[in-house]
C-alpha cells in the first residue's frame, strides 16, 4: 500500500486542485450552502480518519443534553441500508452504522439519524413532531452543501494536518487551507504531559487564525472493562485477547501494556465487518477486550456475549472552560 501511494504521487496535484477549486466555489458563493435556523455543529477532520470524532460527539452530547434536545446526524458508514434512517428499537450496527449505534445505545434521550445527504437528513429531523434543538453533524467537515453554524476541526497529535499532504499519497481529504473554516481546532490524543512550549509550537505549525480557538485533548481510559452483564477492574484481568477494528489501535495497546497486562492483539481494519469465520475463531478465546465501537458490532453474537467486554474512554480537554463556553455561547 505504501509503495502504491508513492507511485500515485503524480495524482496529488490534480486532487489538490480539484478539492481546492471546490472549496473556492463554495467560499465565493458560486456553489450554494444551506444554513439553518437552529444550531448546527459540525465535527470533522481534514484527514481520512483516526482523529477521535466519536469521543468528541459524545463529549458534546454530555455537555448539551441536559439543556437542549439533541440529534446526531452521521453518514452511517458501512451500513446495509440507504438514505435517511432514524434509530429506533429495531436499529443495529448494520442498519445505522457502528458509531451511530454506539450513540443510540449509550444516550437514550437523544435522536440518532443517518443520511449520506446531510441536507436531506437535517430536513427530515426538522419535520419530526419533537424536532431537535441542536444537531451534531458527525464527520461532515467536507460536506459543504450544509453550512454549519459552528465547526470543530480535529487533528491527531501524532499526525497533524500541517505535516501531511492530500490523497492519494497523503491522508488529507482537502488542502490544509480548509482549516480556516474551523471555529475551534482540537489537537486530539495528546500525551497528558504536553508542555506549554510544545503547544505554542503546534499552534504556529497549524497556523491558527485570530478568529480560532486552539485546545488540546487527551484520551482518558477507564480503570474497568464493561459488558452487558458485569464489569471488571483492569488490574484484576487475567490474560486476554484484545480485538480492535479502529483506525489506530496503538494508544490503546500502549495503555494496556503500561498497565502490565498480558494479552494477544487481533487487529482488523477500521469499521471491519466481522464474518462468520471471524466470530467462530473469537468464540474460542477465553476473554475478549475490545473498543466500544467494536463491542456494539460483536455483542449480539451469542457465542461471544458472555466473554466480551469493552474499555470505556472519554476525552479530557485542557482549556475545558474555553471550549465549553464557546460551544454553549453558539448554542445559546
Amino acid at each position: 500500500m505504501k509503495f502504491l501511494r508513492i507511485i500515485l504521487f503524480p495524482v496529488v496535484p490534480i486532487y489538490y486542485m480539484v478539492t481546492w477549486l471546490r472549496n473556492w466555489l463554495y467560499d465565493q458563493g458560486i456553489k450554494s450552502s444551506k444554513s439553518y435556523d437552529i444550531p448546527v455543529i459540525c465535527v470533522g477532520n481534514l484527514s481520512t480518519g483516526g482523529t477521535g470524532k466519536t469521543p468528541m460527539i459524545e463529549y458534546l452530547i454530555r455537555l448539551l443534553k441536559d439543556e437542549k434536545s439533541i440529534a446526531t446526524l452521521s453518514r452511517g458508514y458501512k451500513r446495509i441500508t440507504e438514505g435517511y434512517e432514524l434509530a429506533d428499537q429495531g436499529a443495529t450496527a448494520d442498519t445505522i452504522g457502528d458509531e451511530p449505534f454506539q450513540f443510540f445505545r449509550k444516550f437514550k434521550d437523544i435522536k440518532v439519524a443517518v443520511d449520506g445527504n446531510r441536507q436531506n437528513g437535517i430536513s427530515q429531523l426538522l419535520q419530526l413532531e419533537h424536532k431537535p434543538e441542536v444537531i451534531l453533524l458527525d464527520d461532515a467537515y467536507q460536506h459543504r452543501k450544509v453550512k454549519a453554524g459552528f465547526n470543530i476541526l480535529l487533528t491527531a497529535y501524532y499526525n497533524l494536518y500541517s505535516n501531511d499532504i492530500v490523497l492519494p499519497t497523503g491522508n488529507l481529504r482537502e488542502p490544509r487551507s480548509g482549516a480556516k473554516r474551523a471555529d475551534i481546532i482540537v489537537v486530539t490524543k495528546c500525551p497528558e504531559a504536553i508542555s506549554e512550549s510544545e503547544k505554542a509550537k503546534i499552534s504556529k505549525d497549524l497556523k491558527v487564525k485570530p478568529h480560532q480557538q486552539l485546545v488540546f485533548s487527551s484520551i482518558r481510559y477507564a480503570e474497568k472493562v464493561v459488558s452487558t452483564h458485569s464489569e471488571m477492574a483492569l488490574q484484576s484481568l487475567p490474560e486476554f485477547t484484545l480485538v480492535t477494528g479502529i483506525a489506530n489501535a496503538k494508544p490503546l495497546v500502549d495503555f494496556l501494556k503500561n498497565k502490565g497486562l498480558k494479552f494477544e492483539h487481533i487487529e482488523y481494519p477500521d469499521h471491519y465487518s466481522f464474518r462468520i469465520n471471524d466470530i467462530e475463531e473469537l468464540a474460542k478465546k477465553e476473554l475478549i477486550i475490545t473498543t466500544e465501537k467494536d463491542f456494539v458490532r460483536l455483542v449480539d453474537n451469542d457465542s461471544l456475549e458472555a466473554k466480551l467486554f469493552y474499555l470505556p474512554i472519554e476525552i479530557a480537554i485542557d482549556k475545558k472552560h474555553v471550549f465549553d463556553s464557546a460551544v454553549k455561547s453558539f448554542v445559546g
